[in-house]
C-alpha cells in the first residue's frame, strides 16, 4: 500500500467515525473463512458495517473524532464493527460471539464514552432504535384506542338496554 492509498483509506476511516454512532473493537482468533462470511453477513443484516483496518492506520483516523479513547484496543489482530444505530453492531457482534470462541470482544465506543467488553456486551443487551419506536408508537397510540372504546362503549350498552327491553315485551 503506498502513500496515496493510505491517506484515502485514513479518509474514508474518519469518515465513517464522523457518521457512526457505535463503535465495536474485536479480535479474531484463528476464524475460518466460513465463520467469518458468517459474521459479516449477520452484521449487514443487523445495518451494520465490519471491516479489517490497519491499527496504525485506525488509530490515525480517529484523531479527529469522538472515538479518540478506543486507541488502546486497536492492537494485535482486530477488526472494527460499526454502526449508525447504537446497539445494531454491539448486538450483532456479541450474538456471534456466542456461538464461537474464535472472536474476542475488545471494547468499544459510543460517542466519546469508552466502553470495555462487558461494556459492549450490556449495550448489546439493550433494545435497538426500531424496538424502541415501536414500543413508543405503542404508547402513542394505547389511549387514542381507549379513548375510542370509551366512546362507543354507551351506545353499545344502549342497544343492548333496549334490546333487553324488545325481549321481555315479546
Amino acid at each position: 500500500m503506498d502513500r496515496l492509498q493510505k491517506a484515502d483509506s485514513v479518509a474514508q476511516l474518519n469518515a465513517v467515525f464522523n457518521e457512526v454512532g457505535v463503535v465495536v473493537i474485536t479480535r479474531n482468533l484463528g476464524m475460518s473463512v466460513a465463520q467469518s462470511t458468517a459474521l459479516r453477513g449477520k452484521i449487514r443484516d443487523a445495518g451494520a458495517t465490519y471491516k479489517v483496518a490497519k491499527n496504525s492506520l485506525a488509530k490515525l483516523a480517529i484523531a479527529d473524532t469522538d472515538y479518540v479513547g478506543i486507541g488502546d484496543f486497536l492492537s494485535g489482530p482486530t477488526a472494527i464493527a460499526t454502526s449508525v444505530d447504537p446497539v445494531a453492531a454491539a448486538k450483532a457482534v456479541v450474538d456471534f460471539a456466542k456461538t464461537t470462541d474464535k472472536i474476542e470482544i475488545v471494547g468499544g465506543a459510543m460517542g466519546s464514552q469508552v466502553l470495555n467488553a462487558d461494556g459492549v456486551k450490556a449495550l448489546a443487551s439493550m433494545p435497538s432504535l426500531d424496538e424502541l419506536r415501536a414500543k413508543l408508537i405503542g404508547l402513542v397510540q394505547a389511549p387514542a384506542t381507549k379513548i375510542a372504546q370509551l366512546q362507543t362503549a354507551p351506545a353499545a350498552k344502549l342497544a343492548r338496554v333496549f334490546a333487553a327491553y324488545a325481549d321481555k315485551a315479546a
